[in-house]
């Protein structure tokens, strides 16, 4: 599947996911963060959180990074948890929208302080405020393959909220989440073969690597026809309401392996691993990112003569 596979979509979310549980960040590095993913090529980037500051301090003064960002080519996404944030992203200029909903009801209480079902009708409200129609939506389906309140034991509940969110906003497109690094091929493959047509025509993953298992899952769903995905430089990232959650897959990892398979991404990767090379300084902390550590591959051409 892969030698049919020409170019993969890449959403970088270090501003936003990658940051979240850290200490916070000033608004002018956190944009000059996401501008800084934006010229080593990525053509989408999920830069804000419109949250409470209250609760996710790192992400205070979303409006102001959002007023930072230029145009151009790059897509700026920004998550909103409720209505509240899609009024005040919609203010800020945000013209694409991802919205969480959780398979798991225990987990989104302590997310967004809602079980699934008022998450979901929440979703309805978001779909309602002024200028809402304009957008385009992505809606993040988190512990898709797993919980770590263990109340998502089947691909049940994830199909449940995909078809809900769907009837909701017919026209978003569906990302599953693997929020604290459960997933494996054969829980993606569970979860794919209960989903419709609408819902996969457009589908991505969201992986994060607790368990090592976010690149293997990506390259098995690349063999499946999974064309987009949401990583973070230097594998940054993990929810600070998941207990035990790990890094997300790391941006420059699958670039990385996509690139030695020939497939293209769009994106530079020593400009990535400079930008990774930073994100110490940035945050207090070492990146979990093998390939920011490593550096790129040597060459190994098999059309060369052997040596």
């Amino acid at each position: 599947m892969t030698d049919q596979v020409t170019t993969v979509s890449i959403r970088d979310v270090t501003p936003r996911d990658g940051l979240q549980a850290g200490s916070p960040v000033s608004v002018a590095a956190r944009a000059e963060l996401a501008v800084a993913l934006a010229d080593a090529g990525l053509a989408h980037v999920e830069a804000v959180s419109f949250v409470s500051a209250e609760a996710v301090p790192s992400m205070a003064g979303a409006d102001e990074v959002f007023r930072l960002l230029p145009g151009g080519r790059t897509v700026w996404w920004a998550l909103v948890p409720n209505a509240r944030g899609a009024r005040a992203a919609l203010a800020a200029g945000a013209g694409s929208v991802t919205v969480t909903v959780s398979a798991s009801s225990a987990y989104s209480e302590k997310n967004v302080r809602r079980t699934t079902v008022e998450a979901l009708a929440g979703l309805a409200e978001i779909a309602g405020v002024p200028g809402a129609s304009g957008a385009a939506f992505d809606i993040v389906v988190s512990c898709a393959f797993g919980s770590p309140f263990d109340d998502v034991r089947s691909p049940a509940p994830v199909i449940e909220v995909v078809e809900e969110a769907l009837r909701v906003i017919p026209e978003a497109r569906i990302t599953l989440a693997d929020t604290t690094g459960t997933a494996t091929p054969r829980r993606i493959a569970a979860v794919l073969a209960e989903l419709d047509a609408k819902a996969t025509s457009d589908l991505g993953l969201h992986l994060h690597d607790t368990r090592g298992t976010a690149l293997a899952n990506a390259l098995w769903a690349l063999e499946q026809g999974i064309l987009r995905f949401d990583t973070a430089t230097g594998g940054l990232g993990g929810s600070p309401f998941a207990p035990g959650a790990g890094g997300n897959l790391a941006t420059e990892d699958l670039v990385l392996m996509l690139e030695d398979l020939g497939v293209s991404t769009g994106i530079d990767l020593d400009a990535l691993l400079r930008i990774a090379g930073s994100l110490p300084a940035l945050t207090g902390h070492a990146v979990p990112g093998r390939t920011a550590l490593a550096g790129p591959l040597p060459t190994f051409d098999s059309r060369l003569p052997s040596e």
